[in-house]
């Protein structure tokens, strides 16, 4: 072989050399910045690999060797002990699962050593059974006062003659939760210490009440601070279930993102008035009066009527009869509890909103760009008592009708 002939091969495998190393270096690098152990969500399954998706946003494959130890853990349950042995194949898509991830293998993707799953339906049982809780044993209203060193939280739940004060104690094993920043995702709460509760905040409690409902004893608090908006609708865009509206107070536009966990409906016109006359003093027994002598005709031409289907969609008319409706709601008592009315009225879709149609929003904390807990529209009556309605839309939206209990569950 020439001189340059060993030249060349020398290069060439000075060249190689260097490639293999850089790979493995790559490779090094790849594995140590990937994690020992993460937990998420199965989103798919491919022969022997899993896909998890963290709560964080990140996806990884993992590769599930026969030796790999696979158990099945009760939802809440921390002694791994009381864990079941299952197979590969009893995992499924939407199962949660911890990986811990072999530390002697070095392939791609990783193999894992060990797999806690928590299987999809026991989950699912677990959260039905909480969402029961917490409409038996749960209150909901707006903080008034914290005692962070007392453990004490006084709220204000309800409005007009309904509304009372609650008080909630807690204990050093009361579990406190707040919702994650721009979340209304139960599941996403995070631990924080009472003092971070706030006056105006919005909070939900469930343990043991008294017997008068005045006091309870947590044993699970989440709270969290959210944005009220009245104002107009500038537009819609059902596809990426946004809308813009005009805030009355700072006259500003801004973006609402519709999730399916938000509480959509729509106030028939004389059950808004009704309540208009409830939050400003009056008993409303007027309003009902006139709902429901002239409520019959109108109702007749809007559809089947609320008091009947109790909130199946918009479409399905305001009211047969007004005075029908607010009868069945409990409206026409004096006693009647106008968040009731408000879980009655039909549900509505961001396709059923137009152009300035007057609406109030809870909301996720933001200036231009929020998530929607609860959207109530038709209140064109109750602009005229903002404080006072917006009373009744926070309250409602963590602690009346079955929506709140849905989403503190979820």
């Amino acid at each position: 072989m020439n001189r340059t002939n060993r030249l060349r091969t020398a290069l060439f495998s000075a060249r190689l050399a260097l490639f293999v190393a850089l790979v493995a270096t790559s490779a090094s690098i790849a594995w140590a910045q990937a994690p020992q152990r993460f937990l998420g969500t199965i989103t798919a399954i491919s022969g022997t690999t899993l896909t998890v998706k963290t709560d964080a946003g990140q996806s990884y494959q993992v590769a599930v060797p026969a030796g790999a130890a696979i158990k099945r853990i009760a939802p809440g349950e921390k002694d791994l002990s009381k864990a079941e042995t299952i197979q590969f194949t009893d995992l499924a898509v939407g199962d949660r699962a911890l990986v811990k991830l072999d530390p002697a293998s070095t392939g791609d993707p990783a193999q894992a050593a060990q797999i806690i799953a928590l299987k999809q339906a026991d989950l699912a049982a677990k959260q039905q059974k909480e969402r029961e809780d917490w409409q038996r044993n749960g209150v909901g209203g707006l903080v008034k006062s914290v005692d962070a060193a007392g453990g004490v939280v006084v709220l204000t739940s309800g409005s007009g003659a309904t509304a009372k004060t609650i008080t909630v104690h807690s204990t050093s094993s009361t579990v406190l939760k707040r919702y994650a920043p721009a979340s209304v995702n139960f599941d996403a709460a995070t631990p924080a210490p009472m003092n971070a509760i706030h006056a105006g905040d919005q909070l939900r409690a469930r343990g043991t009440k008294s017997p008068d409902g005045s006091s309870i004893d947590a044993v699970e608090v989440v709270s969290g601070t959210f944005r009220n908006i009245s104002g107009t609708v500038t537009s819609t865009d059902p596809a990426s279930s946004t809308l813009v509206v005009k805030d009355l107070e700072t006259k500003k536009q801004v973006t609402i993102h519709i999730t399916p966990d938000a509480q959509m409906r729509k106030l028939p016109d004389r059950v808004a008035s009704f309540l208009a006359a409830r939050l400003k003093g009056g008993s409303g027994n007027g309003a009902a009066q006139r709902t429901g002598a002239g409520g019959q005709s109108a109702g007749q031409g809007s559809g089947q009527g609320a008091g009947q289907v109790s909130g199946q969609g918009s479409g399905q008319g305001s009211a047969q009869g007004g005075g029908q409706w607010t009868q069945r709601s409990g409206g026409g008592a004096a006693g009647g509890d106008p968040q009731q009315m408000l879980s009655r009225a039909p549900a509505i879709q961001i396709a059923d909103l137009k152009k300035g149609d007057a609406v109030m929003v809870v909301a996720t904390d933001g200036v231009t760009d929020v998530t929607a807990i609860t959207l109530l529209a038709g209140v064109e009556p109750l602009l005229e008592a903002p404080a006072a309605s917006q009373s009744l839309l926070n309250n409602w939206s963590m602690g009346g009708g079955q929506g709140a209990a849905d989403a503190a569950a979820q």
